[in-house]
């Protein structure tokens, strides 16, 4: 995730928002936008994400409190997801997510400091049949075992 290492400019937060062309209708796609480019989204830019897409910024921040996949405080480059739905559970998710949590020191939601880690949780990844299964970034990793977690974190 590139972002984690761009220094916050207000310039690229403008370069960010030409494309949306001021239309309410656009903010979750701006805040994806935002998100995909710093990682997270700095709470110093509601305000002029609010005034350049004519929306109030409780409006926007209400947008990011609502949806889980917007993130207010840098996250991690190498984001790890472990599900926590029932496919996963029955085969042994709570063990995968317990050695996860072991393994990166990290409880759900927490980040290691140097921002390599972050650890996160999720009712369902759509992947049953391969559970337990964990996402790194965008790779899924199904039927986990203390194996395979160790290789994919060690790879990492």
């Amino acid at each position: 995730m590139e972002g984690l290492d761009t220094q916050i400019r207000r310039e690229d937060l403008d370069d960010i928002l030409e494309q949306f062309h001021g239309k309410p209708s656009e903010l979750i796609p701006a805040l994806q936008a935002v998100q995909e480019q710093y990682g997270y989204i700095p709470r110093e830019f509601v305000k002029p994400l609010a005034d350049a897409l004519h929306v109030f910024p409780s409006q926007v921040q209400g947008v990011m409190t609502f949806y889980a996949q917007f993130a207010m405080t840098p996250r991690g480059r190498n984001i790890v997801r472990v599900c926590r739905g029932t496919a996963c559970h029955v085969r042994g998710g709570r063990g995968v997510l317990r050695l996860v949590s072991r393994t990166l020191g990290l409880e759900d939601g927490e980040t290691t400091e140097d921002l390599k880690f972050t650890l996160e949780t999720v009712a369902c990844l759509g992947a049953c049949a391969l559970s337990p299964v964990m996402v790194v970034n965008k790779t899924y990793y199904g039927q986990m075992n203390p194996n395979r977690i160790e290789t994919v974190l060690d790879a990492l």
